[in-house]
């Protein structure tokens, strides 16, 4: 078997933000064995590579982009595998959609991933970002993941070889001096539930998020990180009178001014201009420095 190499897509028409050019190409694989061959593909094509699920937390610049989509596996699970000290540990690839996993296991009365209902993309990139939301953390869950680095091939490592904190997950070992990594399977450790219980927390959590974020809206999510415990971006750019900013076809949105939103036909330079109109305006008036959390790639 080999790798699955194609055009490359357009970022735009992959990216919740509906921005982006055209990228070099997408590779994808078919089986584990098959990764081996990534780094050297990667060489051949001449690009950074762009570990890619729903494109819920990506801001791509337009134009030409020197980068190669790459794609986890088709779909795995979730299917439970085991029991760890009266808990369920259950199996997911990273491609599947997290509404969906979030179905899944309130069906099934797994309780641990409740809070994150309402958040868009795939497990994989959950991980990625160890997603969270209403006190919900992926990594309070998160007990194993299967990943490629090109150090150490495909494999599983334990809890003691990640860590994860706000908005973000890193690998120790040898796979940490790697330039990137493939996320292609996890295991959670779930608590049995009812799923009545799950079910209403779901939706007051879904309820939340839609009355005071543009869920239905062409948005990345939040723009920026929190600058401090306790301290909202969202809040201060509020007070900051940034709320409905906007430039060209991209905004701040009405409703939460940390989302930035897709009102039409935006343009990546109109994007990066408003964050840093933010940037400095929180600045000014707070002394905060704000540090993007959506993922901004292809640009120089």
């Amino acid at each position: 078997m080999a790798l699955v190499i194609e055009k490359g897509p357009t970022l735009r028409e992959r990216t919740t933000l509906r921005l982006g050019g055209r990228t070099l190409a997408e590779v994808g694989a078919r089986t584990d064995a098959d990764w081996d061959e990534l780094p050297k593909a990667l060489e051949r094509l001449g690009g950074r590579p762009l570990v890619l699920g729903w494109g819920s937390n990506i801001l791509a610049c337009d134009g030409e982009l020197p980068l190669v989509v790459v794609n986890p596996p088709a779909p795995v699970g979730p299917a439970p595998v085991g029991t760890r000290e009266g808990a369920i540990v259950v199996r997911v690839g990273a491609s599947v959609r997290l509404p969906l996993l979030l179905a899944w296991t309130a069906s099934k009365g797994l309780a641990g991933l409740e809070g994150l209902a309402g958040i868009p993309g795939t497990v994989g990139g959950a991980v990625a970002m160890n997603a969270g939301s209403y006190g919900c953390e992926v990594g309070q869950c998160l007990s194993r993941v299967k990943l490629f680095s090109p150090s150490t091939g495909v494999g599983w490592i334990e809890s003691d070889l990640f860590t994860c904190a706000y908005r973000s997950f890193a690998v120790l070992g040898p796979a940490a001096r790697d330039s990137f990594r493939v996320i292609l399977e996890v295991e959670f450790t779930l608590m049995v539930g009812s799923p009545e219980l799950l079910r209403k927390v779901m939706k007051e959590c879904l309820a939340r998020k839609t009355a005071t974020q543009p869920v239905r809206a062409a948005s990345a999510g939040c723009v920026f990180r929190n600058p401090a415990p306790g301290v909202s971006a969202g809040r201060l750019m509020d007070q900051a009178g940034l709320k409905g900013r906007s430039l060209g076809g991209m905004a701040f949105s009405e409703l939460h001014a940390n989302f930035l939103v897709n009102t039409g036909q935006g343009r990546s330079e109109h994007a990066l201009e408003l964050m840093d109109i933010a940037r400095r305006v929180v600045r000014e008036k707070f002394g905060h420095e704000l540090e993007t959390e959506v993922e901004v790639v292809g640009c120089s």
